[in-house]
């Protein structure tokens, strides 16, 4: 029998990290050693006991129990387009339910609009950290992420002048995410219009990453496009961070009203065509959970304002540790000062070889590798953020005195 060679993957794989996920791989090691692992590296709420609400939960059984299992449309089921385009225009963003797409949650999205609008060797204007969904689609179809500079000095908010100075005749657009992961930031208005402004200027699209929208501790951030709704703006959200429901894998996009986004809108109900549909029975959520009672993001807001408080106060009281304080959605990014030579990774693997606790690197998220900056996800009770931020302290004293 003549000798196997291993069959060879496609040149794009090569390009395609996830650092969210793929550190897992390491984290199960230390599991099946013996040691407890505490998961701070995905944005899960259901694990830490938040639940969607009663009402959502009710329409997606009631849509199992009629039967509803087969294929839908592939923009969506026409309830939850119209409940989402009443809920954009009653926010200050104008929508009609012609220009939703139902998705299977906000990646898709965000992968069917990169892959309608972007041509190999265009580039995409990313933040820095940014969430690594972006990258990695970038890299699938043979586009370029340009990083522009968010500032921890000054609330992580995007540097203006160096995000300019990026921008060529091959940029296409431009991807803000607010309230911001991986870092908690919120933008302020007058952020939110100078990034109009820079797309207007230079003919781009924005991907308004807005998930995390109904997040921000101070309440409800209004949609970016309710401060131009004539701009070329495509917004995405979905049940998964603000309504508790992630594995519902239902989420949307929602296409401006300016006639230049039409030829796109066009592409992307074509590429929807092409995968059929997302997820059928947790479509008949979407209207329940936009228009029903949302009272209860009142409560979450003040539980995420307490471990972001928690959070803050515990890192920056660590020798060689600081961390810029979150202001919406459940993410920080400290920063260690690391050991000479040493990279942002190396210090998250022998923080959760040594204690358990997983972190995600900040070079993941496409920060340098030497800068010391990580991710950590603070949706635990604050008496286990406590028990964990112990344990990493006394990790970072034993680190640095090494």
């Amino acid at each position: 029998m003549p000798v196997q060679t291993p069959i060879a993957v496609a040149d794009r794989v090569h390009g395609f990290s996830y650092a969210i996920r793929n550190i897992v791989t390491e984290a199960k090691k230390v599991e099946a050693s013996g040691r407890r692992v505490r998961y701070l590296n995905i944005g899960d709420p259901v694990p830490f006991g938040f639940a969607p609400p009663p009402a959502a939960v009710e329409a997606l059984q009631r849509a199992l129990r009629d039967g509803r299992d087969g294929y839908v449309p592939s923009p969506g089921i026409p309830e939850a387009r119209e409940a989402i385009a009443q809920d954009w225009t009653r926010h200050g963003f104008p929508a009609v339910p012609d220009r939703v797409l139902v998705t299977a949650g906000t990646s898709e999205g965000i992968e069917l609009t990169l892959t309608a609008l972007v041509n190999p060797g265009e580039a995409v204007l990313v933040p820095s950290p940014t969430y690594p969904l972006y990258t990695a689609v970038l890299a699938k179809i043979g586009a370029v992420a340009s990083y522009y500079r968010t500032d921890p000095g000054h609330g992580w908010l995007p540097d203006l002048e160096h995000l300019e100075s990026l921008i060529t005749s091959k940029t296409r657009a431009l991807v803000v995410i607010d309230p911001n992961n991986p870092t908690g930031a919120v933008y302020p208005e007058p952020v939110r219009r100078a990034l109009i402004a820079l797309a207007e200027q230079y003919d781009l699209v924005i991907l308004a990453d807005e998930v995390y929208g109904d997040l921000a501790y101070d309440g409800a951030v209004p949609s970016l496009g309710s401060l131009e709704p004539d701009a070329p703006i495509i917004s995405f959200s979905s049940l998964s961070k603000a309504y508790l429901a992630p594995g519902w894998r239902s989420g949307w996009l929602v296409v401006g009203r300016s006639p230049r986004l039409d030829d796109l809108l066009a592409a992307l109900k074509k590429l929807a065509d092409g995968r059929l549909c997302s997820n059928g029975p947790a479509q008949y959520a979407i209207a329940p959970a936009l228009l029903g009672d949302r009272s209860y993001q009142d409560g979450l807001r003040a539980a995420l304002r307490e471990r972001a408080n928690v959070t803050t106060a515990a890192f920056n009281q660590m020798p060689g540790m600081s961390v810029v304080p979150p202001r919406g959605a459940f993410y920080a990014m400290p920063k260690v000062e690391l050991r000479p030579g040493d990279t942002d990774e190396q210090f998250i693997l022998q923080l959760l070889r040594s204690t358990g606790v997983l972190c995600v690197y900040g070079s993941g998220f496409g920060m340098p590798v030497s800068a010391g900056f990580f991710r950590v996800v603070f949706l635990a009770a604050p008496e286990e953020l406590n028990e964990i931020y112990t344990a990493i302290a006394q990790f970072t004293r034993e680190y640095r005195s090494a």
